[in-house]
């Protein structure tokens, strides 16, 4: 592996089991000033990196051991567990296949580059997944200071957030948790007030994209 030296910009993950591969394209992204490292697994990666640390990770599909196609699974199912974000993954491949590109897509791949890549080809997928990788940091953070506050939520504010995220007037609320209206009222004040919002649609607005998980007895 290769160690990055900390530096502000774009920093992106060369996975290529072919050294003079990883050497060619570390000199194309230099060209730009894009720092890189180098590994040559997706074992030496797992072991020596954590995804976040790049703007984007560049993965060979083909590798001895772990291919690149499993380790994007593996570090997707990683990231959804830990709540952690993962950057945009670039496929390249000098063996690449129309179902293998489909797949690679449909699992949330950033693109998929055929060797030799043109370098014009080879930037401009580069600079989308850098646009990407901003947005996606930007979302990732907004969540989880949503998912943050929404821990920190008493179990009986969950469950009427939860009912006023499905469409329930103040009345029907307390009837379906069998508590007052005042009851209702004064949680859903304190809610608003804890995700800063004034109304149950700002709220339904703020949380729309939020996976939250359903309390017990929720409808």
């Amino acid at each position: 592996m290769t160690n990055m030296t900390p530096a502000d910009g774009c920093r992106i993950a060369l996975i290529d089991d072919d050294p003079g591969v990883r050497q060619s394209l570390a000199m194309l992204l230099d060209t730009r000033c894009w720092q890189s490292a180098h590994f040559a697994s997706a074992a030496d990666f797992l072991a020596n990196a954590r995804p976040v640390d790049f703007n984007c990770l560049l993965v060979d599909v083909r590798m001895p051991g772990q291919s690149g196609l499993e380790l994007f699974e593996a570090l997707g199912r990683r990231a959804e567990a830990d709540k952690t974000y993962l950057p945009p993954v670039l496929f390249l491949s000098g063996h690449g296949d129309i179902p293998m590109v489909v797949h690679a897509l449909k699992q949330g791949a950033a693109d998929f580059l055929e060797k030799p890549v043109d370098h014009r080809t080879l930037f401009e997928a580069i600079g989308n997944a850098l646009r990407a990788d901003k947005e996606g940091r930007e979302a990732h953070a907004s969540h989880a200071g949503l998912m943050h506050l929404y821990d920190e939520l008493t179990p009986r504010e969950r469950e009427v957030l939860h009912e006023m995220l499905g469409g329930y007037l103040n009345k029907q609320i307390a009837d379906h948790l069998d508590i007052s209206t005042k009851t209702v009222e004064a949680h859903r004040l304190k809610i608003c007030h804890k995700f800063n919002v004034r109304t149950g649609m700002e709220l339904a607005a703020k949380l729309r994209d939020l996976p939250l998980p359903q309390p017990s007895g929720a409808r």
